[in-house]
């Protein structure tokens, strides 16, 4: 009986432990594009982290936005044409919640497959 409970859950911990290793090297992979593409200057993942001078952040904390847009139709969609074409300065929905007024286009500092692999990711966020 001893040997069955044993064989199961270190069967379990097996089927586990590949799936957390992925994430782990995804959310790995998906800093490292962030801060190579600039992204990390204005947003951070967390809430609350403060922007320059402890000023309110100059973006949204990418679990805000996660909070915001998961599981809304063309979410992906939408965000990737924000990073890649800017946003509107007078329709922010993040008014008085940061610093910035808007996001400036990113088309020259992250691919358009980029920056819908790092949407995908922003938006699992929990």
């Amino acid at each position: 009986m001893f040997r069955h409970s044993t064989l199961a859950a270190l069967l379990a911990c097996s089927l586990i432990t590949p799936a957390a290793m992925a994430d782990a090297k995804l959310d790995t992979d998906m800093k490292k594009l962030a801060l190579s593409s600039g992204c990390t200057t204005c947003h951070g993942i967390e809430k609350d982290k403060p922007g320059p001078d402890g000023l309110k952040p100059i973006g949204p904390a990418w679990i805000d936005v996660a909070a915001q847009y998961r599981g809304k139709p063309g979410a992906t969609e939408f965000l990737t044409r924000v990073v890649q074409e800017g946003s509107n300065p007078y329709s922010s929905h993040w008014k008085n919640r940061v610093s910035g007024i808007a996001m400036p286009p990113n088309a020259v500092a992250i691919s358009l497959a980029d920056t819908r692999q790092l949407v995908s990711w922003i938006l699992s966020l929990k």
